[in-house]
C-alpha cells in the first residue's frame, strides 16, 4: 500500500477532494479526513483510552466507545491527540491514523482495522499532519494499491488545491529552522553543513512507534537509524549533528504536549 496525503488549508476543498477521491472508486476503508474539531458532547462521556506504543495491535485495541455518524452513514472517529488537541476524522482509516498518533479515541472502529488499516499506514509522517492540523488545516490521507493509482489520486489533490506532505513538511521545518540554528550554533560546529543529518535525527524523534517512550526505551533504535544513514553517507560527520538533534526532537515533541496538556 502507499499514502497519498494532501494538506488543505480549508475544510470545504478537503470534503470536495474526498468526494472526487469516492468518485474515482477509492474504497471507503482506504480514505480518510482529518481536521481539527471540538469533540462532540455525546463523545464526552464514552470512556477513552490512550493509544499504546509500538504495535497498531495494542493501538487498535484501545479503540472503544459508539461515535454518531456523518450524513451517509459514515463513521467519524473522535480523537485527543497528544500536542494538537482535538481532532475528527472519517472511516477507518480515520481510526487507525489517530490511535498511531496516540490519540484517546472516542469511537467504535471494527475489528477489521488491525488486518486492513496497518499496511502502509504512514507512521513517519504523522508528525506532519499534526503539525498542519495544529494550523488548523485540514488532512485526506488515502492509501492505493500501486504506484500508478497512487499517482492519480496526487494528480486529483493537486486540481482540488491541496498542498503536497513533501511541502508541508519544508513549511514545517521552515518554521523551526531558526531556534534549531541557535541551539545548535557552538565553537566548532557548523548549523549550515550539519543540517541535513540534524534534521534527520530531530524527525526520527517524532516516528510515531517511538516518541512516547523514555530514552533508554528507543536508544537501540534511534542507533539503528543512525548506523542507515551512516551507510547512506560514508565520507559524512553524521554522528553528532544526528544525536543531537534526536535529543532536540524529543524535547519538541515533549514541549507540545506540555502545551496541550496546558492549555
Amino acid at each position: 500500500m502507499k499514502a497519498v496525503t494532501g494538506v488543505f488549508r480549508s475544510r470545504s476543498d478537503a470534503e470536495r477532494a474526498m468526494s472526487q477521491m469516492r468518485l474515482l472508486g477509492v474504497p471507503e476503508d482506504k480514505i480518510t479526513l482529518l481536521t481539527p474539531d471540538k469533540i462532540e458532547k455525546t463523545l464526552q462521556s464514552v470512556p477513552s483510552v490512550s493509544a499504546e506504543q509500538p504495535g497498531m495491535g495494542k493501538a487498535i485495541g484501545a479503540v472503544v466507545g459508539a461515535a454518531a455518524g456523518l450524513s451517509g452513514g459514515a463513521l467519524v472517529v473522535a480523537a485527543l491527540i497528544p500536542g494538537v488537541g482535538p481532532i475528527t476524522a472519517i472511516g477507518l482509516l480515520g481510526a487507525a491514523v489517530l490511535a498511531a498518533a496516540g490519540g484517546s479515541i472516542g469511537a467504535v472502529a471494527g475489528g477489521k482495522l488491525e488486518n486492513s488499516m496497518t499496511e502502509g499506514l504512514p507512521e513517519d509522517e504523522l508528525f506532519i499532519y499534526e503539525d498542519a492540523l495544529r494550523k488548523g488545516r485540514s488532512v485526506v490521507v488515502a492509501l492505493s494499491d500501486d504506484e500508478a493509482a497512487a499517482s492519480r489520486l496526487r494528480e486529483l489533490l493537486t486540481v482540488e488545491g491541496a498542498e503536497s506532505v513533501d511541502a508541508a513538511r519544508e513549511e514545517w521545518w521552515v518554521g523551526l529552522r531558526s531556534a534549531e540554528l541557535e541551539h545548535y550554533s557552538a565553537p566548532g560546529r557548523n548549523f549550515d553543513d550539519d543540517e541535513k543529518f540534524y534534521r534527520l535525527g530531530f524527525e526520527s524523534a517524532l516516528h510515531a512507534r517511538t516518541r512516547c517512550k523514555e530514552y533508554d526505551q528507543v536508544s537501540s533504535e534511534m542507533a539503528a537509524k543512525l548506523e542507515e544513514v551512516q551507510r547512506q553517507y560514508p565520507d559524512a560527520n553524521v554522528g553528532e549533528a544526528f544525536t543531537k538533534g534526536y535529543g532536540r526532537g524529543r524535547d519538541h515533541y515533549q514541549q507540545l504536549c506540555d502545551k496541550s496538556k496546558a492549555a
